[in-house]
């Protein structure tokens, strides 16, 4: 079976070069926006409806950042 290798590095840069610092900003971004997401979202929830999945609105930054990781 063969392969085809798609990834690219313009003028020489590895992508440990700007453009992987450029992916990891991003991964960065769109982590700390997941985050953002869960933890608004279970904050609107009442203390019955986060008890009924088991959680505790202690539990709500620590769920929030484990997504991010």
């Amino acid at each position: 079976m063969a392969t085809l290798n798609t990834a690219r590095t313009a003028a020489g840069l590895s992508t440990g070069g700007i453009y992987g610092l450029f992916a990891r900003i991003v991964a960065n971004v769109a982590g700390w926006n997941d985050a953002r997401v869960t933890r608004k979202s279970l904050s609107r929830l009442s203390a019955r409806e986060l008890e009924d999945i088991g959680l505790s609105y202690g539990d709500i930054d620590t769920i929030a950042e484990r997504r991010t990781r």
